[in-house]
C-alpha cells in the first residue's frame, strides 16, 4: 500500500503561506516565492536576535559616557572606579541610573573617584 502526501503537503503549504502573510506580492501568494522569502526572513531574525544584544550595550555605554562626561571622569576610570570598589552593576543598570536618577549615578562617580584616588 502506498503512501498518499497530499493532507500533509497542503499543510506544509499552509503554514508557510501563513508566516508569510502580510509580505509584498507574490512573496504571500505563490507557495514557492513564499518558501524562499519565508526562509529568508528567518534568517534575518535569527541575525537581528544577536545585534539587538550588541546595540543595546553601545547605547547603555554611550549613555554612560555622557554622564560621566558631565561628571569630569572618563568612561573607562569610572569602569575601573567601580570595579575597585567592588561595586557589580551591570551597564543596563548604570545606564538606567544615568538617565533616570542622576543624583544617584553621580555618588556612584563619587565612588569611584575616591578608590581611583587610593
Amino acid at each position: 500500500m502506498r503512501i498518499k502526501r497530499s493532507v500533509n503537503a497542503l499543510k506544509k503549504r499552509r503554514a508557510i503561506l501563513k508566516s508569510a502573510k502580510g509580505y509584498r506580492g507574490s512573496k504571500s501568494k505563490l507557495y514557492r516565492v513564499a518558501m524562499e522569502a519565508v526562509m529568508k526572513s528567518g534568517q534575518y531574525a535569527y541575525i537581528g536576535r544577536r545585534l539587538k544584544k550588541r546595540n543595546f550595550r553601545n547605547l547603555w555605554i554611550a549613555r554612560i559616557n555622557a554622564s560621566c562626561h558631565a561628571n569630569e571622569i572618563s568612561y573607562s576610570k569610572f569602569m575601573y572606579g567601580l570595579k575597585l570598589a567592588d561595586v557589580k552593576l551591570n551597564r543596563k543598570v548604570l545606564a538606567d541610573l544615568a538617565v533616570n536618577s542622576p543624583a544617584e549615578f553621580t555618588s556612584l562617580v563619587n565612588l569611584a573617584k575616591s578608590k581611583l584616588a587610593k
